[in-house]
């Protein structure tokens, strides 16, 4: 004990020393990016000051620095430490030739006391990652867990005001479950679209989003699709969709949008994360819609010969049609530099940082 109090300052906000069990503590890189909700785990072999200790260990650590924490007794508590001391750039030093034993448990053992043990302790991780805003771990043997929202469940942010989800004043991206949902919904409409043979494109932030990134805008929180008015007939859910709501064999949910005159297509019934359909016909060699939504500047007509031939972006893990000369198309939508000049949706709310 003495040689660990020893070890005790500076970074290092803790010291560790493995407990002889199967599972001895080790040393393990933890970064937490708080922006994208992510917390990635890797090795760190042979080394003894790190971010987490993975495994059966004892910590020592100060009362004041533990009750400085926001969530000093959350559950588990040596995964919850570890992720708010990462979050504040504080290490752990490992004292590999101070070990302690530990009496084996008889009670896991009997297998239905290890079965709600386990359960019990699944239900904390998912507790404790979302209090601690993480949705989405990378473990260091490449595997993904997900504490974020799902198909049963609705998504991770509340109503949009002014263009402006609630996680960007926090100072945060779309949640990394958030974004998996609008990939999932993108690559399911368009393969629905091409299916059909409905002319499409991306459209607005979305393809905005594929010009500068190859991908959604990584704060953005729908995707948008243009389509000739005329195909709309083609495609058996957006004929139902016009007058009733309608889910597919997947599960997501297609229906007529209630601020226009366009289409939305849900994740989920539960999950409202979404695509919008924007129906255009084409009028004396311009694109147009039969009404506009004013608050959207962007939203405006434009040639017809942007989608005569229509070009390929990568977006949302596929090849997408977009209008064939994109960057012109973007700078009629939006100004002159728009695909270098990142900006939030609603500037006046919030300037990009």
């Amino acid at each position: 004990m003495e040689q660990m109090l020893e070890n005790l300052g500076g970074r290092v906000f803790a010291v560790a020393a493995p407990v002889l069990s199967e599972h001895p503590g080790r040393c393990m890189h933890l970064k937490v990016k708080m922006r994208e909700w992510i917390a990635e785990y890797r090795e760190a072999a042979g080394a003894l000051d790190c971010e987490a200790i993975d495994g059966d260990a004892v910590v020592l650590l100060r009362t004041q620095d533990l009750l400085n924490l926001t969530h000093p007794w959350l559950r588990p508590h040596s995964l919850a430490l570890f992720l708010q001391t990462a979050m504040r750039g504080m290490h752990v030093h490992l004292l590999p030739d101070v070990t302690f034993t530990m009496a084996p448990s008889v009670l896991n053992t009997v297998p239905h006391v290890r079965f709600k043990a386990e359960a019990l302790h699944r239900e904390r991780l998912r507790k404790m990652h979302q209090k601690l805003g993480i949705h989405l771990v990378n473990g260091a043997d490449g595997r993904e867990h997900w504490y974020g929202c799902s198909k049963m469940t609705a998504r991770c942010f509340g109503t949009v005001l002014d263009d402006m989800p609630s996680y960007l004043y926090a100072g945060r991206w779309t949640p990394p479950c958030c974004m998996h949902a609008l990939r999932s919904t993108t690559r399911h409409v368009i393969a629905e679209l091409e299916a059909a043979g409905v002319r499409y494109w991306l459209e607005g932030g979305s393809l905005l989003g594929a010009a500068r990134h190859g991908d959604i805008i990584p704060w953005d929180y729908d995707v948008d699709v243009g389509i000739y008015l005329e195909d709309v007939n083609k495609h058996l859910l957006l004929q139902h969709a016009a007058s009733d709501a309608v889910e597919d064999e997947q599960g997501f949910l297609w229906e007529k949008a209630r601020e226009g005159d366009f289409y939305r297509v849900h994740y989920s019934h539960t999950n409202r994360l979404h695509v919008d359909l924007w129906p255009f016909f084409p009028h004396n060699g311009l694109m147009i819609r039969e009404s506009w939504i004013k608050s959207h500047p962007q939203d405006r007509a434009f040639p017809e010969s942007f989608l005569l031939p229509l070009g390929k972006l990568g977006f949302a893990g596929i090849q997408a049609n977009v209008p064939n000369n994109h960057r012109q198309f973007l700078e009629l939508k939006f100004g002159r530099g728009v695909i270098e000049n990142p900006q939030f949706p609603n500037p006046a709310k919030l300037r990009f940082f």
